[in-house]
């Protein structure tokens, strides 16, 4: 199964985050579109992604200013992408090895949709679940 498979059953819609907006807002961001992470792309570009766990950390170290700070601030900037050609098992393999939780979806260098852990999770058990059901019609007749 490839990440086009994905993408294809959830959608290729993504909420995104500009550099310059304040922690405050991108917290808000995260909370409206129900999600844990979001790609900050400037000029149509991905430049980084910020997560829960980018803000809590930093949170953590510099105290509650941290909400006046600038996603460009605390954003990751190296960040790991895919491709719609991609396989689901691959990337879920490097997604819990490195432990992280949200992988952008590139092509050409543009962002397409982005995937999470639980995505690729969901994915693979609706693979088993279809492959199961084709053998139980095979030994059924």
């Amino acid at each position: 199964m490839r990440i086009a498979d994905v993408l294809r059953k959830k959608g290729s819609a993504v909420a995104t985050v500009g550099p310059d907006v304040t922690v405050a807002d991108l917290l808000g961001e995260l909370a409206s579109h129900n999600v844990g992470a979001l790609p900050v792309v400037e000029g149509g570009r991905l430049i980084g992604i910020v997560s829960e766990r980018d803000v809590v950390r930093r949170l953590h170290a510099g105290g509650a200013d941290l909400l006046g700070a600038k996603v460009g601030d605390i954003m990751t900037t190296e960040v790991t992408t895919c491709s719609p050609n991609d396989d689901v098992t691959d990337l879920a393999a490097i997604m819990t090895s490195r432990r992280f939780r949200h992988l952008p979806v590139l092509v050409d260098g543009r962002l397409a949709g982005i995937v999470s852990i639980g995505d690729l999770v969901k994915a693979r058990i609706d693979l088993l679940e279809s492959e199961r059901a084709q053998l139980q019609n095979y030994i059924a007749g």
